[in-house]
C-alpha cells in the first residue's frame, strides 16, 4: 500500500486535532495506525533506502543554533534527523502556560478604556517581521474581532487563506461553523472575543512551530489582560496546549475547567476538526453547554 504525502498529512493533522502530539517526531509511535498503513509507510522507507546512496558523514556544525531551526529540525523523520547535530535534537522544550509567562497585572483597565488598549496592542505589532511567518507568504496581520469588553472569548490556532484575505478571525467555513455554535449558545459575534494563537497564517495552514507561537503569544497575552473575559474557549489541541502549558489529549483537558490569566478556561474541538469529524459536535456541545451554565447563558435556537 502507497502513501502519498497529502493523505500522511491529513492523518497526522486529524491527530494532532484529538491532542496526540509528536506522532511524526517519535520512532515508535504511540498510537495505533489504520491496518496496512505502517506497512505502506516501511515500504515507501525502503524503496528509498535502496534508491538513495549513502550520504556522506556530516560536516561539524559550527554556526549557531537558532530556536528557528532548531525547530525545523525536529520536524524531519527519524532517518533523516540522523545527520543533524545532537543540540538540534533535543525533545522540545515543554511550553509554559499564559500565567507563567507574566504577572497578573496590578490594576484592571477599566471597561471604557479597553478598546484603546487593544489599538495600542496592535499599534505594537505593527507590520511585525519577529518571527519566520512573516516572510512565509503572509499578507495580512489577523489580529482579533469581537467586543473589548465581552465576558467570553474563543482562542484558535492561527489564521487559514479566508482570514488572511480579510484580516479576520474565523469567517472561512470553520468560521461560519463557529458564528452558529456561538448563536447556539445564546450569544452572537459581536458580543464575544475571537483571536489566534499566532496572527499570521501559517503555510498551507500546518500547526505553527514553537518558535512562532511563543514569538506570538506576548500579544494575545495582553489582549486577554486587556479585554479580562471570565469564561475563555480553547478550540482545538494547539490553542490549549499554549495557553495552559500543557501537551494532553483533549480528551483528558475537556470537560474540567482550566486557568488563564483570571479567566476560567474550557478546551474543546477546533471548528475545522469538526468540519472533518462532524461525529464529535455532540461532543463539542457538551462542552459548551458547560460554558454556557458558567455564564447563566440559555440556548436560543437549535446547535451547530
Amino acid at each position: 500500500m502507497s502513501v502519498s504525502p497529502q493523505q500522511l498529512r491529513a492523518y497526522v493533522d486529524y491527530l494532532r486535532d484529538m491532542g496526540v502530539y509528536d506522532l511524526y517526531r517519535q520512532d515508535q509511535p504511540r498510537v495505533l495506525l489504520p491496518e496496512g498503513f505502517a506497512a505502506g509507510l516501511a515500504s515507501r522507507s525502503a524503496e528509498k533506502r535502496v534508491s538513495t546512496p549513502a550520504p556522506a558523514p556530516p560536516k561539524p556544525v559550527t554556526q549557531r543554533v537558532t530556536p528557528f531551526a532548531a525547530a525545523q529540525a525536529r520536524t524531519q523523520p527519524a532517518a533523516e534527523r540522523a545527520e543533524i547535530p545532537p543540540e538540534l535534537q533535543a525533545p522540545m522544550a515543554k511550553p509554559l502556560s499564559f500565567d507563567a509567562l507574566a504577572p497578573l497585572p496590578a490594576a484592571s483597565i477599566p471597561a471604557a478604556e479597553r478598546g484603546a488598549a487593544l489599538a495600542a496592542i496592535r499599534a505594537d505589532i505593527g507590520d511585525c517581521t519577529r518571527c519566520p511567518l512573516a516572510y512565509a507568504g503572509r499578507h495580512t496581520i489577523v489580529f482579533a474581532d469581537g467586543d473589548p469588553n465581552a465576558k467570553l472569548m474563543f482562542v484558535g490556532e492561527g489564521p487559514g487563506a479566508d482570514e488572511d484575505a480579510t484580516g479576520l478571525p474565523f469567517v472561512g467555513k470553520a468560521g461560519q461553523l463557529l458564528n452558529n455554535m456561538i448563536v447556539a449558545m445564546g450569544v452572537t459575534r459581536e458580543q464575544v472575543y475571537i483571536a489566534n494563537i499566532v496572527k499570521c497564517r501559517p503555510p498551507q495552514n500546518r500547526t505553527p512551530e514553537p518558535v512562532e507561537a511563543t514569538t506570538c503569544s506576548q500579544f494575545l497575552l495582553r489582549q486577554i489582560d486587556a479585554v479580562q473575559p471570565q469564561v475563555i474557549v480553547a478550540l482545538g489541541a494547539t490553542a490549549a496546549t499554549y495557553l495552559l502549558g500543557v501537551r494532553q489529549s483533549l480528551a483528558s483537558l475537556r470537560g474540567r475547567w482550566h486557568s488563564c490569566r483570571g479567566a476560567k478556561v474550557a478546551v474543546t474541538y477546533h471548528p475545522a476538526f469538526l468540519l472533518r469529524d462532524p461525529r464529535q459536535k455532540g461532543e463539542a456541545w457538551k462542552d459548551l453547554q458547560m460554558v454556557m451554565a458558567e455564564l447563566g447563558l440559555k440556548r436560543t435556537v437549535d446547535r451547530a
